[in-house]
């Protein structure tokens, strides 16, 4: 597969100090959520594992995060344009809870098949939704078009400097909260698709612990990070469906995030879905987590053993908004 150059030098990457003003934002907005331990899983593990569970954020996935820095710099004059963003679901909930707190309207581009629950409660959040077909079309061309006629913002999923210092305060929690413990985690595992939410986390985690090993976690047939770190280069994706992980469906790393993860990242594992599954059933019989398939990945790649010998392993839970029908279907057949 060839690899895909950046047409143009990137705009200024975010720092870790830009993570720390993006906290300084969402505090008392975002929900702070806790870095969770079982003996279960440590010992499932061999390891210290602990677990920052994402689903418990508002929306029920760190997207708010991202979200809401953003939109809270937008010029009070721009606001009544609103905003326009393409998701297939977590960013979608975020950027429409996030406007509605700014009373900002806002359009979202969100793929036909997205799961049923993530398109209703977009709307319920006060969006207006526009489906489109994520193998024929393009999310970014519809959205980019909505924003121009209507002069609204956009907010993008993950390749934008105030997104990703957003959702880098979920690394910077967890550092902070490591400290507190006296732990030092040897490995940090995070979700990976367009990258906004790994790049963030590893800004924040390379500042307070700069010997771990921050490791992307992605779907087998979709591990365009892992391929991209080792080619040197962003690659792609040959296909945009055919996992359970739908919100980690990306074509290939944004071209920002990959400038910050080839740094600090620079290797991932694919996980496949039967372990996905395995991964999701764990989760909710012996931790009691609602966790999605695309926020279980990292977990997913701690149970399957890709990180015997780490003392102490970090795992973030990106997000709990899974489809009911699937997730009952997922639990049935363990």
């Amino acid at each position: 597969m060839t690899g895909m150059s950046a047409s143009h030098r990137p705009r200024a990457l975010p720092t870790a100090a830009d993570v720390h003003d993006a906290a300084a934002r969402l505090a008392g907005v975002a929900v702070r959520t806790p870095l969770l331990s079982f003996p279960v899983l440590d010992a499932a593990v061999g390891a210290r594992v602990v677990v920052k569970p994402e689903m418990f954020q508002r929306t029920g996935a760190f997207k708010f995060r991202g979200a809401y820095n953003k939109i809270a710099q937008i010029a009070p004059e721009r606001r009544s344009a609103g905003v326009v963003a393409w998701s297939s679901g977590n960013h979608a909930q975020g950027v429409a809870a996030a406007a509605r707190l700014f009373a900002m309207p806002a359009t979202i581009v969100m793929p036909a098949d997205a799961p049923r629950a993530k398109i209703a409660r977009t709307r319920a959040f006060g969006a207006e939704v526009v489906t489109y077909d994520r193998v024929r079309e393009s999310r970014e061309e519809i959205g980019s078009r909505l924003a121009a006629v209507r002069g609204a913002t956009v907010v993008p999923p993950f390749d934008d400097a105030d997104i990703i210092a957003g959702q880098g305060t979920v690394g910077l929690e967890i550092a902070e909260d490591c400290v507190e413990r006296g732990l030092e985690p040897d490995v940090v595992v995070v979700p990976a698709s367009g990258g906004g939410l790994i790049a963030g986390v590893a800004l924040a985690i390379a500042e307070r612990f700069a010997a771990a090993r921050i490791v992307s976690a992605e779907p087998a047939g979709f591990d365009d990070h892992a391929r991209s770190f080792a080619s040197g280069r962003r690659e792609s994706n040959d296909r945009l469906a055919g996992s359970i992980c739908d919100a980690l469906l990306m074509a290939s790393p944004g071209e920002i995030t990959f400038e910050i993860t080839r740094r600090l990242v620079g290797e991932g594992v694919a996980v496949s879905d039967a372990e996905v599954e395995t991964a999701m059933r764990f989760a909710f019989d012996e931790l009691k987590l609602v966790v999605e398939p695309g926020g279980a990945v990292a977990l997913a790649a701690v149970l399957a053993g890709r990180f015997r010998g780490a003392a102490t392993i970090a795992v973030v839970m990106s997000g709990g908004n899974v489809d009911r029908d699937l997730y009952a279907r997922i639990l049935a057949g363990g």
